[in-house]
């Protein structure tokens, strides 16, 4: 039996509750929810502005990814969490961006978007990754 391991970078915000940044099992690699944090300071980014609290998500996301031996390429499901749907637009426009940037192979994660109520009053947006490595 393949052994769960625990995905770790300072290139993404330490969590401040009871749960990992990533978890490793065999050739799966689960992301945890990010969010608009900088991985220094776990500071909040960007109050109001959700292309830019998009971008950094998908920053954090990519340095646990690579932290975890993947790649945005190797992604399969990605899960946005919305505060509301009037940001889809631009939330999505930033994220098309990101993905086309790091997808090069053009073949595009699967994704699920929903508005949800969010942790922290400062975001706008969370995400979460499933990726297979290798």
């Amino acid at each position: 039996m393949t052994d769960k391991t625990t995905v770790r970078t300072d290139g993404a915000p330490t969590p401040a509750y009871a749960f990992s940044q990533g978890v490793r099992k065999g050739p799966l690699l689960q992301v945890s929810g990010q969010g608009p944090q900088d991985p220094a300071t776990g500071e909040f980014l960007y109050p109001g502005d959700v292309k830019a609290q998009t971008r950094r998500v998908l920053q954090n996301i990519k340095a646990v990814l690579e932290a975890g031996g993947a790649s945005v390429e190797d992604v399969l499901m990605l899960r946005v969490y919305l505060k509301t749907r009037d940001d889809f637009p631009a939330m999505n426009e930033e994220y098309e961006a990101f993905i086309k940037e790091n997808c090069p192979s053009g073949v595009l994660p699967s994704r699920t978007t929903v508005a949800v109520e969010l942790p922290h009053p400062a975001m706008l947006v969370e995400i979460d990754a499933l990726a297979v490595v290798g």
